[in-house]
């Protein structure tokens, strides 16, 4: 197993935040990364989705987690195993939400990822969170 961890502080309301992560279709208007998205049913644990981010192959996903306002959890095959990852908010004093991303991929693409995924997913989280809080912002 091969797991990322990294949070980080934004301004905002959970609220706001949350409207934005669960419009599933609208994540490619603010995420830099993504180019398309789509979710087959409401944002509820069993539901099933489809995402495709820029210079990456499309994959399908399944919800696995979700406490409103709070947390959500998705998995993705991959061959031999699977992509999971969290995204946790948590309302601080002061207007401030500190986000956590976890990512943990299991089976033979392991060493793919730690060389070549890893570094640039950590990386890319911070950018998608600071548009995160931007788009949150303008729906706040």
């Amino acid at each position: 197993m091969y797991e990322i961890r990294e949070e980080t502080v934004i301004t905002g309301q959970t609220a706001a935040v949350w409207r934005v992560v669960t419009d599933v279709a609208g994540w490619p208007e603010w995420d830099p990364h993504e180019d398309v998205a789509r979710l087959d049913g409401d944002f509820a644990v069993g539901s099933t989705g489809w995402v495709k981010q820029k210079g990456n192959p499309g994959a399908a996903f399944t919800v696995t987690e979700v406490v409103p306002e709070r947390r959500w959890a998705t998995e993705c095959k991959l061959p031999g195993g699977t992509l999971w990852g969290s995204n946790d908010y948590e309302q601080l004093p002061g207007g401030k939400i500190r986000c956590t991303r976890t990512v943990r991929v299991t089976g033979p693409l392991v060493p793919l990822f730690r060389l070549h995924f890893g570094r640039r997913m950590r990386h890319d989280f911070f950018r998608t969170w600071a548009a995160l809080e931007a788009r949150a912002a303008a729906v706040a």
